[in-house]
């Protein structure tokens, strides 16, 4: 299956989720609906509502408000970008200016609060529950894992234990709450739900883990963003960790170094460094092995075309090169 066939199967749907995007980022404040419309229109793969979608229509929930719910999922993830990139201070996302370059910090902040806002309007029209409780516990999680990663920026002491409680709530909760969401809104049964939830955390996992992977060894023209950006912000991620902890004594200290002053200037020296001590290839390892812990996790929907897109897609996330 080819990358684009995961959206081929629900090609109606996504067509439809795009609709309701655009309906939703209308304000009465101009210049809210310019920047909304903006980050909306930046491209991305949209996984999320990807797998809101296909999670609801492999358990066989055929309802239009499943695309609602996938709509809301977009908008809670779209806000966090506009958040993060003011927090990070990137100048570039998904190979264009980021919003807070275009137009500053505080119309970047105060948008990504509508968006917010938005959002939980649009659970209270799905008026599901069980929906709005994975959703609001999602952002609350979301929100402690970027702050506890912001504690840790240039903290060279950061462990692997402590670098995955930080990609699992700030990139693996909102996979969980998507396909978690999903089996709720599809009223699926207990062990179904579970299974789903276990399968997004895990895949969102897999999936940090290789953007993590790629500031290291990917090209900034296929990433969008400039490569080594956790570097410039020095943020302990897992070929940094790794590196210090099994690395030889001169590739230890030169990493603990250039997280302890952030900036670039040892970026190809850190490339090496990481490379060198194996820690790409225990990140790509650890990746694969939560992807097919994800995959297995699938066993409890039935066979068909969309359990079939979610292994694939399961598969497309740790092979990526961007």
């Amino acid at each position: 299956m080819q990358p684009q066939a995961f959206y081929r199967v629900v090609a109606d749907d996504f067509t439809a989720v795009d609709g309701i995007i655009r309906q939703q980022v209308v304000s009465r404040v101009p210049l809210v609906e310019k920047i909304g419309d903006y980050i909306i229109s930046a491209g991305g793969k949209r996984l999320r509502p990807l797998l809101v979608l296909l999670s609801g229509r492999a358990l066989g929930y055929q309802a239009d408000d499943l695309r609602l719910l996938a709509a809301t999922i977009e908008f809670l993830h779209t806000a966090t970008l506009l958040h993060d990139d003011v927090v990070d201070m990137s100048d570039m996302r998904r190979g264009r200016s980021t919003a807070n370059a275009q137009w500053g910090n505080a119309p970047s902040v105060l948008v990504g609060d509508f968006l917010y806002s938005r959002s939980f309007e649009m659970m209270v029209e799905l008026g599901s529950m069980p929906v709005m409780k994975i959703l609001s516990h999602a952002t609350r999680v979301i929100a402690e894992g970027e702050v506890l990663q912001l504690s840790k920026v240039r903290d060279a002491s950061t462990t692997e234990e402590t670098y995955m409680e930080v990609i699992r709530g700030k990139t693996a909760m909102l996979f969980e709450a998507s396909t978690h969401s999903a089996a709720a809104l599809a009223g699926a049964n207990e062990a179904q739900r579970e299974a789903l939830r276990t399968f997004g955390d895990h895949l969102g996992i897999a999936f940090q883990l290789v953007d993590d992977l790629l500031d290291y060894k990917g090209d900034a023209a296929e990433l969008g963003k400039n490569v080594g950006d956790d570097l410039a912000e020095g943020k302990p991620t897992l070929p940094l960790i790794y590196t210090m902890r099994e690395g030889s004594e001169e590739q230890a200290a030169l990493v603990r170094r250039a997280i302890q002053k952030g900036g670039i200037e040892d970026l190809e020296s850190i490339r090496a460094a990481v490379d060198a001590a194996g820690a790409l290839d225990y990140t790509a390892r650890l990746a694969r092995d939560y992807a097919e812990r994800a995959i297995a996790c699938l066993d409890v929907l039935p066979a068909g075309e969309y359990r079939d897109a979610l292994i694939e897609l399961s598969r497309f996330a740790v092979a990526r090169t961007h």
